[in-house]
């Protein structure tokens, strides 16, 4: 097995960890009424400039595409998505959308990249069954069944919330499902080509029962090394660019904080005010649901409501409405709100872009394709300033479940959910501006490095609720890539990088 560590690189104008730049949209919705100001091409889409990929992203996509199977990790902001949006369109290009099959443990994360939970794809429900059972299952579900033998390209998004035996059973499934049809043979995963992508530092798998010395996360399946030629760890941090919070945050990463990093904590904890705009984050969804509801009420104003509109089977629309699609959506003027998706990566209306909703403006139903019923109030959309200052009219976005070139199920709704508060799990992969975190009921490894990892600099972080004792990463994690390091620094010795 081949271990490389990569120090990826991207250019600073793309968001990292987010979603996929949805469908450019020559419309309205950039700049509202701004032709004044920005010229009569003020709503038309800039070039896109070409990617200056460095030598190891060059590596690292030359690899994927010349068939290895690889496990791509590193810390928050270090573009882990957005290599694999880059993956994903070149393997879709090079095997055909057909036989690239996306997955992610959560609904959150599987429509991110516009593809399916893992359970869906690979047909095993809640996957709780022995492994006999659940290939059984499969074999007897022949839309899952048919999938395991199409499949060129399985990619699995956010591997850290997926456990060591649902890792070993997968594995079992598409090895015999893949040999007894003819289009495998008995190598891992039946001779497929295996992409994961994500760090085990952050959200572990959540488990039912935790025996004592079971195993728990993915790396500790038996089949784990043997499942990939080539493991990446992405090194340069693009999110954050103040060497002191980088130096906290990838401390933090290991459990690790020393007087020097309490001081500065301690300074966020400071009696000052938060910024107005900042994003207030929760470890539980009862303190991010209560704070919102009250956020609201307090403005005393009226109420509108958007409903989603969807088509598809019910699991697939059920992944959709979990995950960023809400089947109701209640703002009011006065509310602050997020973007969920990508509008303009260069203008920065990005997934996890905040503002002020500023007014419900009447549109065309025509034009804006709006239904009888999407809006409670009529034909409106709804006008947000950003934080940045521009003004966007909010039109309604599509997002689609693929089941290869398929799609299975959509989803069109406002893309904004309230943002006075959200949760550590929610907020993952975001990129935020301002945080006002409480961290008194931290309850997990890792929980306290997300929320922190999510701010760009020091001068937007606010702490209550400190407490240095839930600093920690899980033990088993840090042997992993202590382990993982070892090999690498071997491998640079011999000056090769095979073992």
């Amino acid at each position: 097995m081949k271990l490389l560590s990569f120090a990826v690189a991207a250019c600073r104008y793309f968001s990292t960890e987010a979603a996929p730049a949805s469908k450019q949209s020559h419309g309205k919705h950039w700049f509202f009424n701004n032709k004044k100001r920005f010229g009569k091409n003020a709503s038309k889409a800039p070039k896109r400039p070409r990617i200056k990929w460095t030598d190891e992203q060059k590596m690292a996509l030359d690899a994927v595409c010349g068939g290895l199977s690889v496990f791509i990790t590193g810390s928050a902001g270090t573009g882990k998505t957005f290599l694999l949006q880059h993956i994903i369109k070149k393997l879709k290009k090079l095997h055909g959308r057909s036989k690239v099959y996306v997955t992610a443990p959560t609904g959150v994360a599987a429509c991110a990249l516009y593809g399916q939970t893992l359970h869906s794809f690979a047909g095993v429900g809640l996957g709780e069954s022995d492994r006999s059972s659940l290939l059984e299952r499969v074999l007897s579900d022949r839309t899952a069944c048919y999938r395991w033998k199409k499949v060129k390209v399985l990619i699995i998004d956010e591997v850290s919330m997926v456990d060591a035996v649902l890792f070993e059973k997968l594995e079992y499934v598409a090895r015999s499902i893949r040999v007894e049809a003819g289009v495998g043979d008995n190598q891992s995963w039946g001779g497929l080509q295996l992409i994961v992508c994500g760090d085990f530092f952050q959200i572990p798998p959540v488990l039912k029962k935790k025996k004592k010395g079971a195993k728990e996360f993915a790396f500790e399946a038996h089949c784990w090394d043997s499942s990939f030629d080539l493991q990446m760890e992405l090194t340069t941090i693009f999110r954050q660019s103040d060497a002191l919070l980088i130096k906290l945050l990838q401390g933090m990463r290991k459990g690790e904080i020393d007087d020097d990093d309490l001081k500065i904590l301690e300074g966020c904890c400071s009696g000052y005010e938060p910024h107005p705009s900042a994003v207030r984050i929760f470890p539980r969804n009862e303190d991010v649901e209560k704070v919102n509801k009250m956020k609201m009420e307090s403005l005393d104003q009226e109420i509108y409501v958007y409903k989603a509109e969807d088509s598809g089977e019910t699991k697939w629309i059920r992944q959709l409405k979990s995950g960023i699609a809400p089947d109701e959506l209640k703002m009011c003027v006065g509310a602050r709100v997020m973007l969920t998706k990508n509008i303009n990566t260069f203008r920065k209306l990005v997934n996890g872009s905040t503002g002020t909703l500023k007014a419900f403006v009447p549109v065309s139903e025509k034009e804006y394709q709006l239904s009888d019923n999407m809006c409670s109030h009529g034909s409106l959309l709804p006008l947000v300033v950003m934080d940045s200052g521009t003004e966007l009219l909010v039109e309604p976005e599509t997002w689609v479940v693929l089941d290869g070139d398929k799609t299975v199920a959509y989803a069109r709704q406002i893309p904004l959910i309230l943002s006075w508060a959200l949760s550590i799990h929610k907020c993952q992969g975001m990129t935020l501006e301002n945080l006002d975190t409480n961290l008194s009921r931290v309850f997990d490894f890792g929980m306290v490095y997300v929320a922190l990892s999510r701010v760009k600099s020091l001068g937007g972080l606010h702490l209550s609720g400190l407490n240095p004792a839930k600093i920690k990463a899980h033990p088993k994690v840090l042997q992993f890539y202590q382990k993982f390091s070892g090999k690498q620094d071997k491998n640079v010795a011999a000056g090769d990088t095979s073992d």
